[in-house]
């Protein structure tokens, strides 16, 4: 297998990042040890030996994405959490972060500068690709198998294969705590008001979509509501899709040979479907242009009653609704299921990031050292903050102090960077935010309807180069197509483009990829 194919790895999504400040870095779990627990220091000696000198701080300067504000007096390198982790490693930890929205273009300054960190956090897989095919990047092997037990231990077989080539690892994987953030929402007030049942088909949810496009149910006398909100690129259709059978952007296995789901006749069929709500005015006649903000505001204004959205946005676009009108009662309701009983929506990737060691450090000990503290003894304290200021613990269960988590919520940018794959304090998290929520509920549903693809590889060079311009050119036309610009049928000559502008050489680096699974 080519060093430009991991074994086994995963893409990732920046839709898994979450928006709202107290689900802030809710990621998964490991052995916390209680408020600000760092290690003891050196112990004292028990005999009549000279006391062994103390050991000489190592060395880690990182770089990672922060959007989070400091309250007055802190920063990135002056925090009671940095200090913990400094205390709990004997390390000495320079920080450097940008923010989420320019953080790519500063990976690649600091990488073209001769002044690299010991550790970067990468969320870019392409990124990832690129670096590792400079030989950029530094095996950890043998750093991990010494100063990394919490690391092997906390993260599964599969993510180690992610980012594995010809048996050196070259990055030490981050776990994303959530694969899909879809759930449907509707009004239940809406649907008591037009005396409708739950919809539960897909053909239910039409219906339903219709009456609150025509019948007023916000009896207000005006035709101003929508019927069912989506968002632009067909953000939002995620059940809708599943009740064909497919989802967009996967690879799926047909006769033995890995296929693009987004060629399938499946996925004709759905965009045909989507055409007719949108010459029905079923679905928002402004989608195209609907950005994720702009849904959420209009969920959040009252003009709408179902969608497909996030499922926290009881901390969000919901809470908006409800603030604005205390009667709006909004549901978490069942996936459509479409003619064929087929549902779902599309699992995200198992990975949310790469923790690399650049080539010219000589400092990869230290770094596995401090990542093996962060994911293990340290994480409970990252994640959830320290116990006693941040929350307590009443009838077993974790109480958060809300005013000062939202002061010290800059934590979770550290939290984030290394995750165990056990949910125990990430549930903890979650409900401590309030049961009424159902976060822990919504996530576990969603779970069960899970669509996963077949290809599970890091994008390969083929895939790297091609990658922006096949998507540009099945948003647009996907786009075209739903709005009626083009007809249904140019479907077709979608895909003989997609396959001529690169897409059937991907597929068979794909499948060169999924043929080396099986041997």
């Amino acid at each position: 297998m080519s060093q430009l194919f991991m074994k086994k790895a995963v893409s990732i999504s920046a839709a898994a990042v979450m928006t709202a400040s107290l689900l802030a870095g809710c990621g998964g779990t490991g052995t916390g040890t209680g408020a600000g627990s760092a290690p003891a220091g050196n112990a004292p000696t028990t005999d009549n030996s000279k006391p062994k000198e103390a050991e000489k701080p190592g060395h880690v300067t990182m770089v990672y994405w922060n959007d989070y504000k400091y309250p007055d007096g802190l920063d990135d390198n002056n925090n009671p959490y940095l200090d913990y982790m400094k205390k709990g490693t004997n390390l000495d930890i320079k920080v450097i972060t940008a923010p989420n929205s320019g953080y790519k273009e500063k990976l690649n300054v600091i990488m073209a500068s001769g002044d690299l960190p010991d550790l970067m956090f990468v969320n870019d897989p392409s990124l990832y690709v690129n670096y590792l095919n400079q030989k950029a990047l530094k095996p950890l092997n043998a750093a991990i198998d010494k100063f990394g037990p919490d690391l092997k231990k906390l993260i599964p077989q599969e993510a180690w294969d992610s980012v594995t080539v010809d048996g050196k690892i070259y990055a030490i994987p981050t776990i994303a705590d959530i694969q899909s953030t879809e759930l449907m929402w509707v009004r239940k007030d809406w649907l008591d008001q037009l005396k409708l049942p739950e919809p539960k088909t897909l053909d239910d949810y039409v219906k339903t979509a219709k009456a609150f496009a025509t019948l007023d149910p916000d009896g207000n006398g005006k035709n101003d509501t929508v019927g069912w909100l989506i968002g632009e690129n067909l953000s939002g259709t995620g059940p809708i899709f599943g009740a064909f059978g497919v989802q967009r952007g996967q690879w799926v296995e047909r006769g033995g040979q890995l296929v693009y789901s987004s060629t399938l006749p499946e996925m004709k069929e759905a965009l045909k479907f989507l055409n007719g709500l949108y010459n029905d005015k079923v679905i928002d006649p402004e989608w195209a242009l609907s950005k994720s903000k702009t849904v959420e505001e209009k969920v959040g204004s009252g003009k709408a009653g179902l969608y497909s959205g996030p499922w926290h946005a009881r901390r969000g676009a919901i809470l908006t609704s409800q603030q604005n009108n205390p009667k709006a009662v909004w549901k978490e309701s069942e996936f459509p299921v479409g003619k064929d009983g087929k549902f779902g929506v599309q699992a995200g990737p198992l990975l949310s990031g790469f923790n690399v060691v650049p080539a010219t450090s000589k400092n990869e000990e230290s770094v596995v050292k401090l990542l093996n503290f962060m994911i293990g003894k340290g994480f409970s304290d990252l994640e959830l903050g320290f116990e006693g200021q941040i929350w307590n613990r009443k009838d077993g269960k974790v109480v958060t102090n809300f005013e000062e988590h939202n002061k010290h919520v800059y934590r979770n940018s550290l939290s984030r960077i290394i995750r165990p794959s056990d949910s125990t304090i990430y549930f903890d998290k979650l409900k401590s935010l309030g049961e009424d929520l159902k976060l822990v509920d919504n996530i576990e549903k969603i779970n069960k309807v899970l669509m996963y693809s077949k290809f599970t590889g890091i994008p390969g060079p083929v895939m790297s180069k091609n990658s922006a311009k096949l998507q540009k050119l099945e948003d647009e036309t996907f786009t075209k197509i739903v709005m009626g610009t083009i007809p249904v049928d140019d479907f077709d000559k979608f895909v003989d483009t997609w396959k001529k502008d690169g897409g059937s050489d991907v597929a068979k680096e794909v499948n060169d990829w999924y043929a080396s699974r099986k041997k």
